[in-house]
């Protein structure tokens, strides 16, 4: 058995990875912490896991004096770094579902998050986890960085492409639209009930922090500069990402054959990848870990349209946690995925 812990798993990521790994058949959760509700049950916290995990709640500090194989790491952007650090000599393999260590080097990160990295040799060490792009390194490596939820849906909708050649590397547009849960579980004016409620509305426009982390790993399929305009949305809906993405087709011949034949060959191993043959919808991935892609040619925009959903809490964080921490083990990626798309 994978002896596991959970750092901060008072928040929705950390809820959605218990849920996850307490049907893991090669998973024993022997740990999860909390720094602000210490002492209490779990279920104390998340009232919908009464009776099946109880486990009472222990300080961070506890982790290192524990015998682990696996530590999860659900904390927010400028705290993981610290843990990570404190890590270093450990026996244990860890995941950090934050964006501590998704970019290239610590300079970028400070650029783009506004906050000092304390652990710079963290970067060297850490592996982007994005299992349809990096399984063979990820399997080799102790340090994961689990990729933003936004990223997520527009690397997998955007890779082919890329890769390939096909589209002009200048000018990619991703608009993408998520669920509450995104912004996390801690209040704020932005996502009180009566700002989203019969809502909509963009935010972080030309500066979130995802449009250097899509750049980046798209820049590493090819040589040419790439650059990407990201504008995310807030929907009024509590879970789900549905990202669409408009490239301009540089080759002569495109066609929605061509297109479905380049995403078959490169997602022929990727068994949370679904090509769809319609649109996809949020409720069409909803609890699950897969990711719906749906590609189409405009001839009279000269455009290619691509739309990738995903559920932000699970192949966009926690899902996708787990499906790094089994190629860590050597398991099969989809082991311990039990749950069908909850639709309706």
């Amino acid at each position: 058995m994978i002896k596991t812990a959970i750092v901060g798993a008072t928040g929705y990521t950390g809820s959605e990875l218990v849920r996850l790994l307490y049907n893991h058949p090669d998973v024993e959760i022997q740990m999860i912490t909390s720094e602000s509700r210490k002492g209490e049950p779990f279920s104390a916290v998340h009232p919908h896991f009464e009776g099946l995990v109880d486990h009472v709640l222990q300080p961070a500090s506890a982790v290192l004096e524990a015998e682990l194989d696996m530590v999860f790491l659900a904390l927010p952007h400028g705290v993981s770094m610290d843990y990570v650090k404190g890590y270093q000599s450990a026996k244990f393999n860890v995941v950090d579902l934050s964006g501590d260590f998704r970019l290239s080097s610590p300079e970028v990160y400070e650029a783009w998050y506004k906050k000092d990295h304390t652990h710079p040799k963290g970067f060297e060490d850490a592996v982007y986890g994005l299992p349809e792009l990096h399984s063979a390194a990820i399997e080799k490596s102790s340090l994961v960085a689990n990729p933003g939820c936004y990223p997520t849906s527009a690397i997998l909708g955007l890779a082919p492409l890329i890769e390939a050649g096909w589209v002009d590397p200048a000018h990619v547009i991703v608009d993408s639209k998520s669920g509450i849960t995104g912004a996390g579980i801690k209040a704020k004016p932005t996502t009180h009930y009566s700002n989203v409620s019969d809502n909509f509305k963009a935010y972080g426009l030309k500066s979130h922090r995802h449009t250097v982390e899509i750049q980046e790993q798209l820049s590493g399929l090819r040589p040419e500069p790439l650059q990407v305009q990201f504008t995310p949305h807030l929907l009024p809906v509590d879970r789900g990402i549905l990202s669409t993405i408009y490239t301009t087709p540089i080759r002569e011949e495109v066609s929605d054959q061509a297109l479905r034949k380049l995403y078959e060959d490169f997602y022929a191993d990727a068994p949370f990848v679904r090509l769809r043959k319609t649109p996809p919808t949020l409720k069409d991935v909803r609890s699950s870990n897969f990711c719906d892609i749906f590609t189409t040619y405009d001839e009279r925009t000269n455009r290619i349209i691509t739309l990738a959903a995903i559920d932000n809490l699970v192949k966009g964080a926690a899902g996708q946690a787990m499906q790094n921490m089994n190629l860590q083990f050597g398991l099969p990626e989809t082991r311990g995925f039990v749950s069908l798309p909850l639709n309706p």
